[in-house]
């Protein structure tokens, strides 16, 4: 394959890191974005998000030139959807954003270009975009290339994984899947798997299903347990012993924009077949109230005891460890639904944020001073050396 100039529609978690990892080949790329200090950020060489090892290479793409963000979209070669696919009504997803990335990128296509949907996206979004733009552009039918490649990637190994991980790569017909290989074999060292546009999209939704209903057994056996008396890290821990068995850790619920979201939209499609998917929605999202019951009963048992409403810590609000993603984060949900019916008052403690629009942050080290009960819901690295005499609830495994 030629080198192509490419074009990535959303400069986020995803796109962003796409963009510097494509523009470290020395491949032009521009990032679009629909924020203006996202891409103000971007052209200084600079960041809006937390990932490591991002900002150095961020910097280098500007600094060489071959990294540049607008807010108008540029011609190019490759377009690269990366914008968020929501919710709309009960569950349901919502590809809205997704159309309107397709739309914007309609007028700059030309013939032997290559349009990948990297979005997570139900079942038949491709084909569906495939039809808008050859319905809006009938000259371009047969003579574009289209498909899906989900990205695979972990919050805080970001870099790292889209190099090294396999993907899964389903164009609308063999030639699309054809070009997509060649375009991801430009920054990807793991193995490009070729399959179709629809099989690839069930992949990143049965990836993310398969981990959300792993981790269901796992917050289900942590109420047991806590309902038995019995220490639900020992017990996995043991159990773990067993050469087959391979349990996963509990929390405090599950939240991300993947696990936590992706099983509905199969939920949503296939609505009679889905019923352990289902399941385990429901159970990791009851896993998150069941923690505020837990908190607010311990709460006023304390009050019982001594008198007074106790203090409350707050102990993080990221969907997991060690970063400042926030998005569907079930420690989030907790927090408020605390702030809201506790009687006292109501610390909120997340290291990785400098602020929040509905919380007033503390520190860290005057939360644990000031507070009577801490309750964990993070399992951040800074907190896992804390000692405190404080009245404890671990809902994130902080002493396992």
């Amino acid at each position: 394959m030629q080198t192509p100039k490419v074009s990535i529609i959303g400069m986020g978690y995803i796109g962003l890191p796409t963009a510097a990892l494509i523009a470290n080949k020395q491949i032009e790329v521009n990032g679009y974005d629909i924020n203006p200090h996202v891409v103000e950020t971007i052209n200084k060489g600079e960041i809006h998000i937390i990932e490591p090892g991002l900002q150095e290479m961020v910097q280098e793409g500007v600094k060489d030139g071959f990294l540049k963000a607008s807010s108008q979209l540029q011609e190019a070669d490759v377009y690269l959807i990366v914008v968020p696919t929501p919710f709309k009504g009960n569950n349901e997803p919502d590809i809205s954003f997704v159309e309107a990335a397709t739309r914007n990128v309609l007028p700059l296509l030309k013939e032997g270009d290559l349009f990948i949907i990297e979005s997570t996206s139900p079942v038949l979004t491709t084909e569906k975009m495939g039809q808008l733009i050859v319905s809006e552009r009938p000259e371009l039918s047969d003579k574009i290339h289209i498909a899906y490649c989900p990205e695979r990637v972990l919050p805080g190994k970001a870099l790292e994984e889209m190099v090294v991980n396999d993907r899964a790569i389903g164009g609308v017909d063999e030639k699309s899947t054809q070009k997509a290989c060649e375009f991801y074999s430009l920054f990807v060292n793991g193995a490009l798997h070729r399959t179709n546009a629809r099989t690839a999209e069930m992949c990143k939704l049965v990836e993310n299903s398969s981990r959300d209903v792993q981790i269901a057994f796992a917050n289900e056996l942590s109420i047991i347990c806590d309902k038995a008396g019995i220490n639900v890290w020992e017990l996995i821990e043991l159990a773990n012993k067993h050469p087959r068995v391979n349990i996963l850790q509990p929390g405090c619920g599950v939240g991300g924009h993947c696990i936590a979201v992706d099983p509905w939209f199969i939920v949503s499609d296939y609505p009679e077949q889905a019923h352990v998917i289902r399941q385990a929605r429901e159970i990791n999202d009851y896993k998150a109230d069941w923690c505020v019951e837990k908190t607010l009963k311990t709460a006023l048992e304390f009050e019982v005891k001594h008198g007074r409403q106790p203090v409350i810590a707050c102990m993080g609000l990221a969907f997991k460890p060690d970063i400042d993603d926030l998005r569907e984060s079930p420690a989030k949900y907790i927090t408020s639904k605390i702030v809201a019916e506790a009687r006292g008052e109501v610390l909120v403690v997340e290291p990785h944020i400098h602020e929040h629009a509905s919380f007033s942050l503390t520190e860290q080290k005057d939360a644990l001073v000031q507070a009577d009960m801490i309750v964990w819901l993070v399992r951040h690295t800074d907190f896992l050396d804390t000692t405190t005499d404080k009245l404890e609830l671990d809902f994130c495994g902080i002493y396992r």
